[in-house]
């Protein structure tokens, strides 16, 4: 029984500790997947930024998410910005397989990736 009890405690511990919002929901973003040829990425990050109606604005050059300057980083912040305007209008964090749910915020340096409850 004390394996039960041990294994209950850490899933509540486990809980407690990730991200939340006021409302108790666990706070979620889209990344790319990691494992996605990066051609694959690039014809998701344009769908998101031209026909998805994502804001690609910050990862231009210049703006605080240009750097890093890759195809993953680029479509990661396009999938997340899309994903948070569109998921309660329908949209998914899908883009042909080539995205995935994280509840680590992935902000870096000056580039904060938005979170809409």
């Amino acid at each position: 029984m004390s394996n039960v009890l041990l294994i209950i405690f850490l899933a509540l511990l486990f809980l407690s500790i990730m991200p939340q919002n006021s409302d108790g929901e666990l706070e979620q973003w889209c990344v790319a997947d990691v494992q996605t040829p990066d051609k694959e990425l690039q014809v998701a990050l344009d769908w998101a930024c031209g026909k998805g109606g994502a804001n690609c604005s910050k990862i231009q050059v210049n703006q605080p998410c240009y750097f890093p300057n890759t195809v993953k980083d680029h479509a990661s912040y396009a999938f997340n910005n899309y994903f948070q305007n569109f998921k309660h209008k329908g949209g998914s964090c899908y883009f042909k397989g080539a995205a995935m749910i994280t509840e680590l915020d992935p902000s870096h340096n000056s580039c904060l990736y938005e979170y809409f409850p």
